[in-house]
């Protein structure tokens, strides 16, 4: 047997001062103070990390809806009355009267809201070109308020823009001649910074107008009974608090403005449609205040595009799907067979964001809208005409421009500049044909539109437009990071210009455009100078047009009569 023995290392002597310890064992070194501290920072920079990670784990689960097939279409569609008219001194007056309201929106219990002439949404206005038109817009809130003609060619001093406010207890009363092709337009209001919660709270209504020069034309064959087989179609995204209120918070993620988690048709959840014809034209408008749709049948069946924002397109167009950015319209014809139900669906939109953006700005998102149910019987409809209306570019071609303008969409500002209603942003001369290159610097949904004007839309990141954008538009969607060309042409409402009086371009998302997305532009004639700035009284209406009105002309908010509305 063989024994091994181990040499111990030899004794290291102590440090003079250092402690004693065990023999054979280095002292224990000391973390120094700043050693500790950076070391408690770094876990709690850790734990701050984990947290912020883990938050946006849970919202970017939850951010995403779905209500594919759990939908149940237990409501008729409500289809909003067409506002009552007379004829005063060949002027077509309507009454508008902007009040509180309880509705009941498919919440846990009736919702406050406000409308026009009732409790949610506004009447249909509808008139025809050549007609000269008068709106009596009365304000019985106790909010001050305007109402905007989205998408109508009138004189600025009408258009219901920031400028002229309609103060608690006043009437409003432009007046204005239809100069324009039949088309599907929407009124709301405008006011500065309050834009998006009178929207969301129930402000809103269309303005169909009608071309009796094409009354006898192809596009008389088109489905044309309001209600029956020409049907409105607001889309709204909504929210509610567990008593029934409206939630119009925004998420700390969303880079666009509220997003609802539920969709209304003209204020009806859950809506379907009783369809008693062959075909039924759906007058489509995104009426959000941020969400872009995406609509098709669910079923992936097609329908024929045959008019968007600014009227009927040349001729229609077979598409599966219609992005439609808040603010946009589009006709579409959809073809039924007895007994057919198909429900129509928005789709995840395309947002071209990257996938945290698309995510928080609703482009994961999948909303059932509405269900059609066919009779068993359907009238018969004549097929869609092959032609439809003239060709915008007959009317406006790119070779008649004669300068360029560029707007870049930033943040919360275009070209670096927030919204001021003091300043001249653009001064455009009347009848000049321009180009207009919009462009989205962030990384954000942005969409842009002008008032009084139709536009073409040349291109985007320089291909083609796309069918639902290849008609007469005013308001376009904006992909980040590439330049969509717009041809653009200011003509003279009324046969006159008003370089002190400024028309409004803006981002359409109403978050955007309440946080000072918006220039102003004014139209001079040629040769005539505009200012910088303009004068805004404190109430913001221009004192000029608050005069005793002319016959048949607009006036400026004046007082309301204690009695006229007592039956209120």
């Amino acid at each position: 047997m063989t024994t091994t023995y181990t040499t111990p290392p030899p004794a290291v002597p102590p440090t003079p001062g250092a402690p004693a310890g065990p023999p054979g064992r280095r002292p224990r070194r000391r973390r120094s103070p700043l050693a500790r501290v950076l070391v408690a920072l770094g876990l709690v920079v850790l734990l701050f990390v984990a947290a912020v990670v883990a938050v946006v784990g849970v919202a970017w689960a939850r951010a995403a809806t779905s209500t594919a097939g759990a939908v149940e279409f237990t409501r008729p569609l409500a289809v909003p009355p067409l506002a009552e008219s007379r004829v005063e001194d060949g002027v077509r007056v309507f009454e508008l009267e902007a009040r509180d309201g309880v509705a009941d929106l498919g919440a846990a219990a009736p919702t406050p809201t406000i409308g026009l002439n009732g409790d949610y949404l506004g009447p249909t206005l509808r008139a025809a070109r050549g007609e000269r038109v008068r709106v009596d817009v009365t304000n019985s809130l106790d909010e001050t308020t305007t109402l905007h003609w989205h998408g109508m060619h009138l004189p600025p001093a009408m258009d219901g823009g920031p400028h002229q406010m309609v103060e608690p207890g006043e009437t409003w009363s432009p007046t204005w001649t239809i100069d324009q092709p039949a088309a599907t337009l929407w009124y709301h209001p405008h006011l500065h910074g309050q834009t998006a919660s009178q929207v969301y709270r129930g402000l809103a209504g269309m303005f169909l107008l009608d071309d009796p020069a094409g009354a006898d034309g192809p596009a008389a064959d088109l489905p044309h009974e309001y209600g029956v087989d020409d049907v409105p179609v607001i889309l709204q995204d909504k929210s509610f608090h567990a008593d029934g209120r409206l939630d119009d918070s925004t998420s700390f993620l969303s880079p666009v403005g509220t997003l609802g988690d539920t969709v209304l048709v003209n204020g009806t959840p859950g809506p379907y449609l009783d369809v008693t014809t062959e075909r039924v034209r759906l007058r489509l408008l995104n009426g959000s205040d941020s969400r872009v749709y995406d609509v098709g049948l669910a079923d992936g069946g097609a329908v024929q595009l045959v008019g968007t924002d600014g009227g009927l397109l040349p001729a229609p167009q077979t598409v599966e799907r219609v992005r439609l950015s808040p603010g946009d319209r589009a006709e579409v014809v959809v073809t039924m067979t007895p007994g057919q139900r198909a429900v129509l669906r928005s789709f995840p939109p395309e947002l071209g964001v990257n996938p945290l953006f698309e995510r928080f700005s609703g482009g994961d998102d999948t909303f059932d809208l509405l269900e059609l149910r066919a009779a068993s019987t359907l009238a018969p409809s004549p097929d869609v005409p092959d032609a439809l209306a003239a060709d915008p570019a007959d009317a406006l071609a790119e070779a008649d421009a004669v300068r360029t303008r560029t707007f870049q969409l930033s943040g919360r500002s275009i070209n670096g500049r927030s919204m001021d209603m003091s300043r001249v942003d653009e001064v455009v001369t009347i009848g000049e044909t321009e180009v207009w290159e919009v462009t989205g610097l962030d990384d954000t949904p942005h969409n842009f539109h002008v008032h009084d004007v139709q536009f073409r839309v040349l291109d985007v990141g320089g291909e083609p437009p796309a069918p639902d954008i290849d008609g007469w538009q005013d308001t376009v969607y904006v992909q980040p990071g590439r330049v969509t060309r717009l041809l653009v042409r200011f003509e003279a409402s009324e046969g006159t210009t008003d370089p002190t009086t400024p028309y409004m371009f803006h981002c359409h998302l109403l978050t955007h455009e309440d946080q000072g997305m918006m220039g102003q532009l004014v139209v001079v004639a040629p040769g005539e100078r505009a200012p910088s700035r303009i004068d805004v009284p404190d109430d913001g209406t221009h004192p000029d047009h608050d005069a005793a009105p002319l016959p048949a002309d607009g006036t400026g908010p004046r007082r309301l009569d204690p009695d006229r509305h007592d039956d209120h």
